[in-house]
């Protein structure tokens, strides 16, 4: 499978990047894992909290790119 960065897509990349460097969705992520020990769910709620579906790139925050953004975060 081709890989985009070291991601499984562009998508995938984008929505880490912009998850992991601005503070506002690292912190929201965070705040997701800590409220949801599982971090499938942690990863849903925070696609339902993020309050947009895309990045300003336009990648999609989905549970499948939010959960690979999330791999080493520890709350």
């Amino acid at each position: 499978m081709a890989t985009y960065n070291g991601h499984r897509s562009w998508n995938a990349w984008n929505v880490s990047l912009w998850i992991n460097n601005d503070e506002g969705l690292y912190n929201l992520a965070l705040d997701c894992i800590r409220a949801n020990r599982n971090r499938a769910l942690a990863a849903r709620a925070f696609c339902l909290n993020v309050g947009t579906e895309c990045t300003p790139d336009g990648g999609r925050y989905n549970p499948t790119a939010v959960l690979a953004a999330m791999v080493g975060m520890q709350a």
